[in-house]
């Protein structure tokens, strides 16, 4: 499989919140404003990278009975040193952000890559796999932010965006907002990539 097909899986016919569904519980619960998508989405992003390449690199001497403990191993170490650099140099993102870092570890999309394809492929392509599929949780996790923060606070990146007389939607940035949006989303979504996957079919 050619590298640009890998990355575009990642992106977009595999997008891990839109397509597949999974990683579910923190895109619901930190998406309250745009920067906290982007920390989290790129934290996801480098685990992915790391844990991908070292799987990949150890997978012929990975005993296949104790794989999942040595990948659960291997993924801890990278979201603790992810943990301890945003603790250190951003204590306030860290306090948003919470048991969500630690909570990367049993992050579904990061099992799911390193038994699927990481312990399947060579290096290169299992990098480009992690960068694929995180870049597309990060989009994911930033549309949901920016959008849930505007409608809720009236800020993006916390920056004044509406008018002062803007009244917030409150239940953008509580529970029933993030389900409601994210719906929407992957509606939208599905429905132009359905529709560009039948234009490619009747121009071939």
């Amino acid at each position: 499989m050619k590298l640009s097909t890998i990355f575009k899986n990642g992106v977009i016919k595999e997008n891990p919140i839109f397509v597949q569904l999974i990683g579910m519980c923190a895109t619901l619960a930190i998406t309250t404003s745009a920067i906290n998508g982007v920390a989290m989405g790129l934290s996801v992003t480098v685990v992915l990278i790391g844990s991908n390449l070292v799987i990949s690199l150890l997978r012929n001497f990975i005993p296949d009975k104790i794989r999942i403990p040595i990948f659960v191993v291997i993924i801890a170490t990278f979201v603790t040193i992810i943990d301890m650099l945003i603790k250190a140099f951003s204590p306030a993102l860290y306090s948003a952000l919470g048991l969500f870092i630690p909570l990367i570890v049993v992050n579904c999309i990061i099992f799911a890559r390193a038994e699927s394809f990481a312990s399947k492929n060579g290096p290169i392509a299992s990098i480009v796999d992690g960068l694929g599929m995180g870049l597309g949780y990060t989009i994911a996790l930033v549309t949901l932010g920016i959008i849930r923060e505007l409608l809720g606070a009236g800020t993006i990146f916390g920056h004044q965006i509406m008018s002062a007389s803007y009244q917030p939607a409150l239940i953008m940035i509580m529970p029933p907002g993030a389900f409601i949006l994210l719906g929407a989303l992957i509606g939208i979504f599905n429905k132009v990539r359905s529709k560009k996957a039948s234009s490619s079919k009747t121009e071939a």
